[in-house]
């Protein structure tokens, strides 16, 4: 393949679902596997529903996700503007070039006459109503109206839409590249809107309109925009834009946990997980047409990477057993031949999965970069060396970025909380005399480092006689106050000489406190 071009064009009504970044990341990666243009379009007709910060919201996720588009709004380039509400007079004169031919015609009925011919059309035991061939013939439309009567009306400013006509008794059909061969007739589809009474297009026609002149090539969305798709060719071939018209590829829906339905907004809450990729609003500032505050899966403390992983194959799948892939490794892995048809499921708990490996394998600084904000937030002031090694002995146990931190907190200052019950198990007073020799003996060690501390403890217990488990829990209790954690000696090396000295000194003397 060759000038290969997709397109994102979601809407700023809001907070960009988990599945909108889906869409765009499959769009980027066929981009980048094919060596083509990402382009971003917002698509802001629908101007009752725009909300402010929407649109700084769209571009802030896709470059924390890594999938920044190459081409489009707020970046640039040779088809701007790519937003759409400053492309008006573009779509008007399309859609006038429709009515020209005979593909569209304009339609005078106020929003009350329509209405009425709704619930004439129930009275007569028609409830699913539709503006179509019958329909139009019968309305005041321009199909109806001698052209005198219509340019009176287009004079006098009258309320107008402009409507697609669509043919009678045809099928339609293209080639879906998951799906197949996909046909409808003509009689499933309305004479939809094309251009609104406030002269703004709707999504149908702004859409062919604009992926024509930006040549794009493959169009990569949702499952839920199928239905339309029969009238987007229509209007590609009113156009006489046919040769032209781009590859259509038309995405599985992503299922709640349960795979009882499409995830929503609301599951996020209901299932207490993500399913936006930051929080909303943005700063915190609610108004007045904004969603619901919630976090994103940055705020849970996912890494982007893991969120591009288990996004990827929520739909998608290699065909092998690897599941940890880096953005160039399913670049070039991505195929839209291996996408399903059916639906995914948002499997919460792959998605942390993903996010313990990737944890796990990260470098010690870069995570260190991500929780620095968090230990500060603590009032943990330590240098990025020591913040690394933190993360070095806990990101094995980690499954959220804070985790790093709130699991910690004896790492950064003195233990506050001991767990008494297996103080209770652990701690003999009479043994103290041996703790103490143990610590002297540590004390002494030239070099204070986790391999040396471990050979000189167990050369200690066997000069005692004593076993691992008479000895270890004391150790961990003391340096943590808890039976979890990394390992003891690792955690002697993090702290240093003088700390461990002055842990296990007051750590003693808690536990015979306790005892006593």
């Amino acid at each position: 393949m060759s000038n290969i071009r997709v397109r994102f064009a979601p809407s700023p009504t809001g907070a960009l679902h988990i599945g909108g970044v889906r869409t765009a990341l499959y769009n980027y990666l066929f981009a980048k596997k094919h060596g083509g243009t990402f382009v971003l379009r917002i698509e802001d007709t629908d101007q009752g529903r725009y909300v402010p910060g929407a649109e700084e919201y769209i571009l802030e996720s896709l470059g924390w996700c890594g999938i920044m588009p190459t081409e489009g709004q707020g970046i640039g380039g040779p088809h701007a503007p790519y937003r759409q509400s400053e492309r008006k007079e573009t779509y008007l004169k399309h859609a006038l070039e429709l009515v020209a031919n005979g593909s569209a015609y304009y339609a005078f009925d106020t929003p009350e006459e329509l209405e009425a011919a709704r619930s004439e059309a129930a009275a007569a035991g028609n409830h699913n109503f539709k503006y179509d061939a019958t329909c139009r013939q019968v309305m005041k439309t321009s199909l109806t109206l001698s052209a005198d009567e219509v340019q009176r009306l287009l004079d006098a400013g009258e309320h107008y839409v402009i409507r697609l006509k669509v043919p009678e008794n045809e099928v339609v059909t293209f080639t879906d590249l998951i799906r197949g061969e996909v046909s409808f007739h003509t009689s499933e589809l309305d004479d939809k809107v094309l251009m609104k009474s406030d002269g703004m297009p709707t999504y149908h026609l702004a859409n062919i309109v604009d992926d024509h002149l930006m040549e794009i090539t493959h169009v990569i969305r949702g499952e839920e925009w199928l239905p339309s798709t029969g009238h987007h060719v229509l209007l590609y071939r009113a156009f006489g834009w046919e040769a032209t018209m781009p590859q259509f590829s038309h995405l599985p829906l992503i299922l709640r946990p349960d795979g009882k339905g499409k995830l929503s907004k609301r599951d996020g809450a209901k299932f207490g997980m993500p399913v936006f990729p930051l929080s909303w609003p943005q700063g915190g500032k609610k108004t007045e047409t904004a969603e619901d505050s919630f976090e994103g899966f940055r705020e849970f403390g996912f890494l982007p990477q893991a969120v591009i992983n288990f996004l990827a194959f929520l739909g998608w799948n290699p065909g092998t057993e690897q599941e940890i892939f880096s953005l160039e490794e399913l670049c070039e892995a991505f195929s839209l031949e291996k996408i399903s048809k059916s639906g995914a499921r948002f499997d919460y708990d792959k998605a942390k999965w993903y996010n313990q490996q990737y944890l796990h394998a990260a470098a010690d600084a870069d995570l260190a970069a991500h929780v620095r904000p968090l230990a500060e937030a603590k009032g943990y002031q330590v240098s990025d060396e020591y913040l690394a090694k933190v993360c070095h002995l806990m990101k094995g146990r980690a499954t959220f970025l804070p985790d790093l931190v709130e699991q910690s907190a004896y790492l950064f200052g003195d233990v506050q909380v001991f767990d008494n019950e297996n103080i209770a198990k652990r701690w003999k007073p009479e043994s103290r005399p041996v703790f103490e020799a143990l610590a002297e003996h540590l004390k002494a060690q030239p070099a204070f480092v986790a391999a040396p501390l471990e050979e000189a403890v167990k050369a200690f217990m066997a000069d005692r006689g004593l076993k691992p488990g008479e000895v270890m829990p004391v150790l961990r209790l003391s340096l943590a106050g808890t039976m979890q954690g990394p390992g003891v000696y690792e955690m002697m090396e993090l702290l240093g000489n003088d700390r461990t000295m002055d842990r296990l000194e007051k750590a003693f003397g808690y536990f015979d406190a306790q005892m006593a």
